[in-house]
């Protein structure tokens, strides 16, 4: 295998990996915060660990969890946009010579077809 197309599908491993992560992190930290009464929250932020320091900081929250989801988010929607138009300008590019036997009859009918449609 080509050693750029390994590397492409590492990776799309490791993104997936850390959007997973993220998407984990934010679901359970909405899980303890939203919806939750101020008491809740307080009583939550006052643990340890991860989930009640990120309570406590959401400036941290925000900077290490939230908006680099997004970043990544944008980032692979952009990626998917650049790899949709280049392979539907790779398709676009056919011309007469490419078609098989087949292919070109059934293009001649259709020609035909709309000609004779068009005088009609």
């Amino acid at each position: 295998m080509n050693k750029k197309k390994i590397l492409w599908i590492l990776v799309g491993i490791i993104d997936v990996a850390i959007v997973t992560f993220l998407f984990v992190v934010h679901i359970i930290m909405l899980t303890h915060v939203v919806g939750k009464t101020p008491l809740e929250v307080q009583m939550f932020a006052k643990g340890d660990g991860l989930f009640p320091y990120l309570a406590r900081n959401l400036n941290v929250y925000l900077w290490a969890f939230v908006v680099p989801l997004f970043v990544i988010l944008a980032a692979n929607i952009i990626g998917l946009v650049i790899y949709v138009k280049k392979v539907t300008a790779k398709k676009a590019n056919i011309t007469v010579k490419d078609l098989t036997d087949e292919e070109k009859e059934a293009l001649k009918k259709e020609l035909l077809k709309d000609l004779q449609e068009e005088n009609k």
